[in-house]
């Protein structure tokens, strides 16, 4: 019998629903202290991960629950950054369904 592929689980910072790493967007600070999205969720530094929805990170942001995850302040432009992505994502999985 194969063995199974191990999937990464991570926990949403907004809602706090535990899912796939695939399933979340990933949001780093680099070494530098630059906060980008990561989309490959590969880059080097501190993650923290928010649903694919609008009212997660909108939730998030409103909170600053992503700020308090990575410990600096979140620079306007990711948080524009994240809701298109959360947009785009939501729009995808409607025109899926």
């Amino acid at each position: 019998m194969p063995a199974r592929k191990h999937t990464p689980i991570r926990t949403c910072v907004a809602c706090r629903t535990a899912a796939p790493k695939r399933g979340l967007m990933r949001v780093v600070r680099t070494p530098e202290g630059a906060v980008v999205v990561d989309p490959t969720g590969k880059r080097a530094g501190r993650g923290a991960y928010v649903c694919r929805n609008v009212s997660c990170v909108q939730t998030a942001l409103k909170a600053k629950k992503l700020e308090r995850s990575l410990k600096v302040p979140l620079p306007a432009d990711t948080a524009q950054e994240l809701l298109q992505l959360a947009a785009q994502a939501e729009e995808e999985e409607v025109t899926r369904s």
